[in-house]
């Protein structure tokens, strides 16, 4: 839950920063309606509550060559407070590791890794992954397309119904 109450003026400021974070506060204050002072005021809040905490450029893979996107789940040999810690801080330290979640059912963890080729994915395998203490059990899921992709989370605007949220392609 967010530590500040946040409000209709406060959740527009949030959707257009999602969709564009490059917007100057004078646009971004058009945007919600306000005028930039107090625009200026709620995104500085917004960003001391750590509801912002970064702003990011998304880049396109394909362009830089990065072709394969592989989901991995992988299984420890003990589920212990240790090793669950000892896989984390090594997966942490890969940049081809876009996304790593704890699980519950078979896997202990899901990955999602970006690389360029097989090779490059057989290297990460074979000479880096596999070679994490603990590691019991690698099995990979190539993603054929990417049908859906987004990184603007759904804010659910005040007397808004939940299934009609404002729907924008990011």
């Amino acid at each position: 839950m967010p530590t500040m109450p946040l409000d209709a003026i406060d959740l527009r400021i949030l959707d257009e920063l999602q969709e564009n974070a490059r917007l100057t506060n004078v646009e971004l204050a058009a945007r919600v309606h306000l005028s930039p002072s107090p625009c200026l005021a709620r995104v500085r809040a917004l960003e001391e509550s750590g509801l912002i905490h970064r702003y990011v450029t998304l880049l396109d893979p394909l362009l830089l060559g990065l072709s394969v996107s592989v989901f991995i789940q992988i299984r420890l040999e003990r589920q212990i407070e240790h090793a669950l810690e000892q896989f984390q801080n090594a997966i942490s330290e890969y940049p081809e590791v876009m996304e790593c979640y704890l699980m519950t059912g078979d896997s202990d963890y899901l990955i999602r890794v970006v690389v360029s080729d097989i090779q490059a994915l057989e290297r990460f395998i074979v000479d880096e992954l596999s070679k994490i203490p603990g590691v019991a059990n690698i099995r990979s899921s190539f993603a054929l397309k990417q049908v859906k992709y987004k990184t603007g989370l759904p804010l659910v605007h005040p007397k808004q119904p939940r299934g009609k949220a404002k729907r924008r392609l990011r």
